[in-house]
């Protein structure tokens, strides 16, 4: 795998916050431009890996990190720079296929998370599963790349996403403990890196699971 000049690849596989800075015209979904700054702190005191420059993995890193940026902020799907708004889809362990519109109409947590007694994503709205999932993950739910398996136009990748249990979920108080979970992903890519579709490989049950095993439900404190 050999470095790319960085200064050479496409706006959407470099750093996030050089997306974010570019954004005339843009329809951000609360009115502003986000902030990760805080994330972005804790996420380099937490990371496991560093990947150099140009690499591989630092490209993949940066266009789902992009991705997940522009689907979570920007409403308009035509904004996205990371994707082929009109061809693409998105999709977990082989269920059905989200596009792009979907994805910002509902939340990635809500596409993701089978329905289960602790959450039921048919009840949920863009706003409320953010909100639920920030209280519980102030410091955010990380994302990074683990490794490259392979390379363009059919990348695929190892991945962990990770936070601290620091704030309520729904009835259950936090531990404090973090909660990770690691996946594979296949993202089918054009000529100039954008994403065409992409399939995420991952134990969806294990999030909520990890979430209730060790908070104890307001309703059973005294």
């Amino acid at each position: 795998m050999s470095n790319t000049n960085s200064t050479e690849l496409p706006l959407w596989v470099q750093d996030r916050e050089q997306v974010i800075a570019n954004d005339e015209g843009v329809e951000w979904r609360d009115g502003t431009r986000p902030d990760y700054s805080h994330n972005d702190r804790v996420f380099q005191q937490e990371r496991k890996y560093h990947h150099p420059e140009g690499s591989l993995e630092a490209i993949a890193h940066n266009l789902v990190r992009t991705f997940e940026m522009e689907a979570s902020n920007k409403t308009n799907p035509q904004q996205w720079l990371s994707v082929v708004a009109d061809k693409f889809r998105m999709s977990s362990n082989g269920g059905k296929e989200y596009t792009a519109k979907e994805t910002a109409e509902q939340g990635t947590y809500n596409l993701f998370i089978g329905k289960n007694k602790h959450y039921n994503p048919e009840e949920e709205t863009f706003k409320s599963s953010f909100e639920t999932f920030h209280t519980a993950f102030p410091d955010g739910f990380l994302w990074e790349v683990m490794e490259v398996l392979s390379g363009p136009p059919n990348v695929t990748f190892k991945w962990r996403h990770w936070g601290t249990f620091k704030g309520n979920f729904k009835e259950y108080q936090p531990t404090g403990e973090t909660i990770e979970m690691v996946g594979m992903s296949i993202a089918r890519l054009t000529e100039d890196l954008k994403i065409l579709s992409v399939e995420h490989y991952f134990n969806n049950s294990k999030f909520i699971k990890d979430l209730t095993a060790g908070g104890c439900p307001f309703h059973s404190q005294k």
